[in-house]
């Protein structure tokens, strides 16, 4: 499976794997750079099977609904991650509301509610509001991360 990715320069969609969602590349049509996933991505859980199982680095997933507030406090700070960890790790959403099942598999019980996983493993898992460096330093203790 592929998600698209916008080219910045000239519009272009762009598949690119899940296992590369980290990666820098290049625009099938202009060449230009495509920089790494650097905000947080809305999944299904098809995506997020994918996501968590074929990505080379950690990946965060924030389980949260609309409702929520704590989860409307907490979404600057989930971006804030995605943002400081491009190229590092990859952040994933996924919507309870709209995925009760993929929350009721991994005991999601109270939002917000984020799971780091690395190499289809579940390393990490914490409900409630935290800040961007908790995020980060889930992130760089889960395995690999070659920067930031």
């Amino acid at each position: 499976m592929s998600l698209v990715r916008t080219c910045n320069v000239c519009g272009q969609k762009n598949r690119v794997p899940a296992k590369h969602l980290a990666d820098t590349g290049r625009c099938g049509a202009c060449k230009s750079t495509l920089s790494p996933m650097n905000e947080p991505l809305e999944v299904d859980p098809e995506q997020f099977d994918e996501i968590t199982q074929s990505a080379r680095v950690p990946v965060l997933v924030d389980f949260w609904a609309e409702w929520c507030g704590p989860c409307r406090m907490s979404a600057p700070e989930v971006a804030r991650t995605a943002k400081g960890m491009a190229g590092c790790a990859i952040v994933v959403k996924v919507d309870t509301e709209r995925y009760p099942e993929l929350a009721a598999k991994y005991n999601v019980r109270g939002i917000p509610n984020f799971i780091v996983f690395y190499g289809g493993r579940l390393v990490t898992q914490q409900a409630g509001l935290v800040d961007h460096n908790q995020m980060e330093n889930w992130l760089r203790s889960a395995g690999p991360v070659s920067a930031a």
